[in-house]
């Protein structure tokens, strides 16, 4: 009886032993807030390249997998065998080979655009200040301060004369510093990839199996059928996304060359295919610094008719082409895509807007079984018959 007791009374403690054990880890982590970040950085700051490269080379594993297939299709042995190492192979050397074309055409055309602008830069210098004028001319509120150009041509002059030398050089050096960290870390990132792509099959499968043994089978099967949904997302999102990015940058390239001629088309229409990756900010920034570098080299009545037309090819993009590219699978409200965007940016910047799309879409499909579920339980505790089942008109958003 004394054991019993003795057994029973421990057992109904423990909980309570946990609960102060929570509380005081969760004290000293508070207190220690500064420290914990900054442990959980440098932590961040080793693993990073890591991370990094798994994610170039998942997003490299995409054309790899396809190569990988067009090989196991010719049915030749050696081929089949071999066919993800011959295709990682041709994948380097189509990405070796876009990478010298994009340094002896397009990297050239780039800077050329940037040496102009340099060169005409007295004479931005002007518009700036008939664009500073006219704006300062206009009937505003009063809460909306005039911009006087004189202010802030004598802060850059007074930060000049302030200026100090050993500062320079205090900053080339950090500048050298920080350029060699940036380098090896990219080369870190580049080496790490190559060795994921080359183990991607093999890390799969670990996964598979750690799941496996870990979770029961319907739990299993749950985390395996979101984890697809989530892969064909991504696949999916970026597959979508670059052809998207390449239409609308040559749409805008060609618009801005053959009709405005401005001499930055090919600089701009690159940097709007690029950005178009963001969705919904992308566009909208790309858009206005195409608008301003116009303003600057070509007027501001130039730029408004260019800010109309760019605008209307946005439309036609994000309204026909877009939506039949991506089909079903990122049917999320424009609100939700907005709200995802903000929060990935925040928290993990480009790569945090690039990926929160594809994983709001899978949480949505989460969150959307859950209601079924629980909605069709209470219907079944109120006594519906079976047939009456929720259909994909309730989902929430």
């Amino acid at each position: 009886m004394y054991k019993l007791f003795k057994s029973h009374m421990i057992n109904s403690m423990v909980p309570y032993f946990i609960l102060a054990l929570a509380v005081i880890v969760t004290f000293h982590v508070v207190s220690e807030i500064n420290v914990f970040w900054g442990v959980l950085s440098r932590f961040w700051g080793i693993i990073s390249p890591f991370f990094y490269g798994l994610t170039l080379a998942y997003l490299l594993s995409l054309p790899c997998g396809g190569i990988q297939k067009l090989l196991k299709r010719t049915q030749n042995p050696v081929l089949v065998r071999r066919s993800r190492r011959i295709a990682i192979i041709i994948l380097l050397l189509i990405v070796l080979t876009l990478v010298a074309l994009t340094l002896n055409l397009i990297i050239p055309a780039i800077i050329s655009s940037i040496e102009l602008l340099q060169v005409e830069f007295n004479n931005y210098q002007v518009q700036l200040q008939d664009l500073v004028t006219w704006f300062n001319n206009l009937d505003l509120p009063e809460f909306i301060p005039a911009i006087y150009m004189d202010d802030i041509f004598d802060g850059v002059r007074e930060y000049v004369d302030n200026f100090n030398i050993s500062d320079l050089a205090v900053s080339i050096f950090a500048g050298v510093g920080g350029a060699f960290s940036t380098v090896f870390r990219a080369f870190l990132t580049a080496v790490s990839a190559l060795y994921f792509l080359i183990e991607m099959e093999k890390l799969s499968n670990f996964a598979l199996r750690l799941t496996t043994a870990i979770f029961p089978e319907k739990k299993r099967n749950t985390i395996l059928k979101y984890t697809r949904k989530l892969n064909h997302n991504f696949r999916q999102y970026i597959a979508v996304q670059t052809v998207d990015g390449l239409i609308l940058g040559t749409i805008m390239t060609l618009v801005l060359f053959f009709v405005f001629r401005s001499e930055y088309a090919l600089l701009l229409g690159l940097m709007l295919g690029i950005i178009n990756y963001i969705p919904y900010f992308g566009s909208i920034i790309g858009t206005a610094i195409a608008v301003i570098v116009i303003a600057f080299t070509q007027g501001i009545g130039t730029a408004a008719i260019a800010a109309v037309l760019m605008f209307a090819i946005q439309q036609l993009d994000g309204n026909y082409i877009q939506p039949r590219l991506m089909g079903k699978s990122f049917s999320l409200s424009p609100l939700l895509v907005i709200i995802s965007v903000t929060v990935g940016g925040a928290y993990a910047g480009v790569m945090g807007m690039l990926v929160a799309v594809p994983l709001v879409a899978v949480l949505k499909d989460i969150l959307d079984g859950y209601m079924e579920y629980r909605e069709n339980k209470k219907l079944e505790m109120l006594g519906a018959t079976d047939d009456e089942v929720l259909d994909d008109d309730s989902a929430w958003l």
